[in-house]
């Protein structure tokens, strides 16, 4: 097995129903190995000139790196917002079973 490098892609969603949609879709197609959906938060954004603010539900989705811009792509697919909030966060470092059941589960 390779040691291909894992991420983490940070995402946020309307509510936790979309949430658990689209994560339980991205782990059944082995785009991550598994999603934590963290709960609500309230965002405060600017969006087409004006100030917004709404509760959002985040969710950290644990990939290996070669997988991560199809996991986005295919994210922005099944989300409701026209511009998702989905970002990479880089893994440092990482138990390295931990590391090695995210690269065997994804992909």
């Amino acid at each position: 097995m390779s040691e291909a490098a894992i991420v983490t892609v940070y995402a946020t969603f309307a509510n936790a129903d979309e949430a658990e949609r689209i994560a339980r879709t991205l782990v059944e197609e082995r785009l991550a190995a598994c999603a934590n959906i963290l709960g609500a938060c309230r965002a405060i954004y600017r969006w087409q000139g004006a100030i917004e603010q709404g509760d959002e539900v985040a969710a950290l989705f644990k990939t290996r790196a070669d997988l991560a811009d199809g996991l986005i792509a295919r994210l922005a697919e099944l989300h409701s917002y026209d511009v998702p909030a989905a970002v990479i966060w880089p893994i440092a470092d990482a138990l390295p079973a931990y590391a090695q059941w995210v690269r065997n589960e994804a992909g």
